[in-house]
């Protein structure tokens, strides 16, 4: 039987070598609570640029909502003058459609299941797309950091994509070494909006009826 990969331990390896020291790293971000450590964590190394693209967030207030506070969040950071890199920002279509279309057939699934997968094939391939575009030397997601999104899923799905696009995937199990507590304190210190549903229509009808079975 094969060991289990450490993700956030090649994370660290890649990161002791002095050689990719300010290399260029395009992060998809699902969300300013989630980027808050990720960033954090990565800034001091890489120059980062922030990829927003989340077609599977169906409203588009909600969407807005949270674009302006990644967008606010980048700011809040690029301001510590701690002499880390300066953190840019691209934004991605807000195509909802593609969502739903991708989605025919999985509408039952449950969270964490194929569509979940389906989703993050989605967002990582136009990730990986982008990065090949912008000539990055690595690209990844802020999705790791979340105890509720299988890391390993998300690392083989980024290997492939990285492979169909020629850009090399950033492997990361942000969640590790107590990242997904600090994100919990800095989305406080920063007072970030916390959704409490991943974004899309099933996850938020899905949550709700978490609510109501408590409620009852």
């Amino acid at each position: 039987m094969a060991n289990k990969r450490n993700y956030q331990k090649e994370l660290d390896d890649l990161m002791a070598d002095s050689s990719n020291k300010g290399k260029r790293l395009l992060i998809h971000a699902c969300c300013a609570p989630c980027s808050s450590y990720c960033l954090l964590y990565l800034r001091s190394f890489f120059r980062v640029t922030v990829f927003y693209y989340n077609p599977n967030i169906t409203e588009e207030a909600e969407y807005r909502k949270r674009v302006e506070e990644e967008k606010r969040l980048i700011s809040e950071y690029n301001k510590l003058g701690d002499g880390a890199y300066e953190i840019f920002y691209i934004d991605g279509d807000y195509e909802p459609s593609k969502f739903y279309e991708a989605s025919k057939g999985l509408e039952k699934e449950p969270e964490g299941g194929k569509r979940c997968e389906m989703c993050f094939a989605l967002r990582l391939r136009r990730t990986g797309e982008v990065a090949r575009e912008g000539d990055f030397d690595f690209f990844t997601t802020t999705l790791t950091i979340s105890p509720l999104k299988n890391a390993e899923t998300l690392n083989k799905i980024g290997e492939c994509m990285g492979e169909l696009v020629g850009v090399r995937w950033l492997p990361s199990d942000f969640k590790k070494k107590g990242g997904y507590q600090q994100s919990i304190e800095l989305s406080k210190k920063y007072d970030l909006y916390r959704q409490d549903f991943c974004g899309c229509g099933f996850s938020k009808a899905e949550r709700a009826m978490a609510k109501e079975e408590i409620n009852r």
